[in-house]
Formats: C-alpha cells, sequence, structure tokens
C-alpha cells in the first residue's frame, strides 16, 4: 500500500461545498421547502435539502459500483442529517465571529466551477434543468468559504507538528511508503463495444491496424493520438502519467509492463476497444525516502489532527445549541 495512495485526507468543509455544488446536487432553492428535516438554533434545514444530499450520496456510491444496503439506511440518514446540522452550526459561527467572504473569491471558485462544463451552455442548462439560479450556487460557494476560514481562524491555525513527531510516523510505518513499480505510458483508443456485431468490431481493427501502420513507419505517437484516439487522453498525446499494476485493466496493463521504454505493443484488444500502448517510463519498486516524503507527511500528520480538532470543535458548538430533529 502507497501511503500517498490511500491516505485519508480531512476533508474540509469548503471542499465539500464545492464538491456538491459542483455536481449542481445540493444548491439551495428559493421556494419554501415542503417540510422540516431539523431546525438549528432556530434556523430550518428543509426537507428538500436532505432529500438532496442523500440522493447525492447514494448517487457517489452507485458510480463506485456499491449499493447502500437497506439495514444501513437508517444510520446513512441520520449520518447526513448530522452532516447538514453540523455545517448549519458552524455558518452560524461565522456570522457571530464577523466572518465575511470577498465577492471576487466567490467569482474565482464560480469560475472554476463553471470551466468543468466544457461545452456552450452547458452549465447554464444544468442550472435550469434543476430550477436553480447562479446566485444559489454563489451563495453555497461563500457559504463553504466562510466556514473554511473559520474552521482555519479556530482550529487549524492551531495545530502544530513537529518534525520529531514527523521522523516517528515515518518510522513505524515503513509499509506505507513503498512505491510500487510504475509506468507511465500514452495509447491510441479505438472504441468498440464488447458485444458489439462482428462487422462493427472489423470495421475498428481496421483502423487501428491503419494507425498502427503510420506509427510503424516513423510518426510520431503523440500526433497520432490527437489524430485517431477516441479516448478522453487523445487531446493530450494519449499521456496516461504513471500508473501501476492494478488500475488499468488487465490486458491494458499486462501489456504495458511488459514493454520496455520507448517500445510500442501491437494492438491490444479490451472491453473498450483496441490500443496501441506506448512506454516513456519505467520506475521500479522503491521506498520513498523521508527526506522525499516529510513534507507531505508533515501536512497529512496536521490534516489529519485538524480532522479530529474539527469534530471536537464542532461537539462544542453542538454542546450550547438548540437542535431539534424531525425524521
Amino acid at each position: 500500500m502507497n501511503f500517498f495512495q490511500n491516505r485519508p485526507v480531512f476533508t474540509t468543509v469548503l471542499a465539500m461545498t464545492v464538491m456538491l455544488v459542483s455536481t449542481l446536487a445540493l444548491a439551495e432553492e428559493k421556494k419554501e421547502p415542503a417540510g422540516k428535516a431539523a431546525v438549528v438554533n432556530g434556523v430550518a434545514i428543509s426537507k428538500d435539502d436532505f432529500d438532496r444530499e442523500m440522493d447525492f450520496y447514494i448517487k457517489r456510491a452507485n458510480q463506485r459500483g456499491q449499493q447502500v444496503p437497506e439495514a444501513q439506511m437508517g444510520l446513512m440518514k441520520n449520518q447526513v442529517l448530522d452532516s447538514l446540522i453540523d455545517r448549519e452550526l458552524l455558518f452560524q459561527e461565522t456570522k457571530k465571529k464577523g466572518i465575511n467572504i470577498d465577492p471576487k473569491d466567490v467569482a474565482d471558485e464560480l469560475q472554476k466551477i463553471k470551466q468543468r462544463y466544457a461545452k456552450p451552455g452547458e452549465f447554464e442548462q444544468l442550472l435550469n434543468d434543476m430550477g436553480l439560479t447562479e446566485s444559489d450556487v454563489q451563495n453555497q460557494i461563500e457559504r463553504g468559504l466562510a466556514i473554511q476560514q473559520l474552521i482555519d481562524n479556530e482550529v487549524r491555525s492551531k495545530v502544530t507538528i513537529g518534525d520529531e513527531e514527523v521522523k516517528s510516523y515515518y518510522d513505524a510505518n515503513p509499509q506505507l511508503f513503498e512505491q510500487p513499480e510504475q509506468v507511465k505510458a500514452s495509447h491510441i483508443l479505438v472504441k468498440v463495444d464488447a458485444n458489439a456485431p462482428q462487422e462493427e468490431k472489423d470495421k475498428a481493427r481496421k483502423k487501428i491496424e491503419s494507425v498502427q501502420e503510420k506509427a510503424k513507419k516513423g510518426e510520431d505517437f503523440a500526433t497520432l493520438a490527437k489524430t485517431y484516439s477516441e479516448g478522453p487522453s487523445g487531446p493530450n498525446g494519449g499521456d496516461l502519467g504513471y500508473f501501476r499494476r492494478g488500475q488499468m485493466v488487465k490486458p491494458f496493463e499486462d501489456a504495458a509492463f511488459n514493454l520496455n521504454p520507448n517500445e510500442t505493443s501491437d494492438i491490444v484488444e479490451t472491453q473498450f476497444g483496441y490500443h496501441l500502448i506506448k512506454v516513456v517510463d519505467k520506475k521500479p519498486a522503491q521506498k520513498m525516502t523521508y527526506a522525499d516524503v516529510k513534507e507531505r507527511l508533515s501536512e497529512h500528520l496536521k490534516k489529519q489532527k485538524t480532522d479530529s480538532e474539527a469534530g471536537a470543535y464542532i461537539q462544542s458548538l453542538r454542546g450550547s445549541a438548540k437542535i431539534e430533529k424531525f425524521l
């Protein structure tokens, strides 16, 4: 297990808010809620907001190939409601602390979200489909930024990690810093469904064979990928970056790890279609040195401790709050 590929990361409220807004799953509605899920110090959390958040988490689980068992649904609902309550408590605290967000910061975050929707009008259409406005999204971003500033001021700024603590963790957990063998590769993909009629498969095969001939004659692989590849990496010359075993489908992985740098594979068939793979570089398995990981490890331990302290901070807010649940 590689430490930096499996580390738990403190999920800031801002990160969660921006993520949820970017999927347009949790923006507030202007209309009156159909009912209340909870009331926090006199401020209602609508049933609509709760339902949207539940829907988001269920869809997220499904995208990872996971199903939420019916027996665990009650626990999940309680956790989702508690998350909404915690964010409301934190936002209320930002008001008490007089935290104000620069409109430019909100605009910058909104622009980052818009850039995730490449097609003209795609972002606006998503808003329209959900009956939302850009102002709704801006409000959520502003809340998230305010909460993040509160966490930074009241929790993160007070957390310190000494060099001795970092070195002690590194020495005590050597297995976390093993770097597995890695390959850096590019590929050209001609798509065809695994269950497609043979005629379609033959057509795709002829296309990849013609590209293969161009590569054998010395044409630049990256240029061929930009021109012919039907995969998402095509515009980047087919570049997949570094990957380790277990990250690609088996036929692709086997071919890539059996190549030497600057070698190009024969045609490889996977469930996605036909590939040509070119290996650019290979890194053998090795242990990351303390010097290599010190800075990132220190930041990880600080995030871990901040996570714990943030939980305690929220519990202190709950202790003095009036919270009513209606689910």
